[in-house]
């Protein structure tokens, strides 16, 4: 029985795992806004929480401890310098889930998920997203 065993195995090994929350952060990171399966999106909010909590607090040790999960440089430094500033005044739920629908070719549940305050900031006024 899987009493006490958090997360999603995702039909994958563990390093692969690892790997695909990594990668999947990044882009969240980077874009600020993806579009993948309602499985990774919920998987992806477990993992993406904890690092913006680290990158509020933005000592070494904190920037150390987001390198171990997220090994590129540069995106840890963009996490650091936009995304943790922005909610310095936030005490948790940094992102947001918006279900989309399903797939065409495999009718797989379809979510966006997306930091909370700063999309309405990226999004030039009068312009929507499709």
């Amino acid at each position: 029985m899987r009493h006490n065993k958090s997360g999603r195995k995702l039909g994958r090994k563990t390093a692969h795992r690892k790997a695909l929350m990594s990668n999947l952060a990044s882009a969240l990171i980077t874009h600020k806004k993806i579009k993948t399966t309602d499985a990774k999106a919920k998987e992806l909010r477990m993992f993406i929480e904890p690092l913006v909590t680290f990158a509020k607090k933005g000592d070494i040790h904190a920037r150390r401890q987001v390198l171990k999960r997220i090994r590129h440089k540069n995106i840890v430094r963009e996490l650091f310098d936009t995304v943790g500033p922005a909610f310095e005044n936030r005490k948790g739920g940094y992102t947001r889930i918006t279900k989309l629908g399903f797939r065409d070719n495999d009718c797989a549940p379809i979510s966006i998920i997306e930091f909370v305050d700063m999309v309405s900031e990226l999004a030039p006024q009068g312009e929507t997203d499709n």
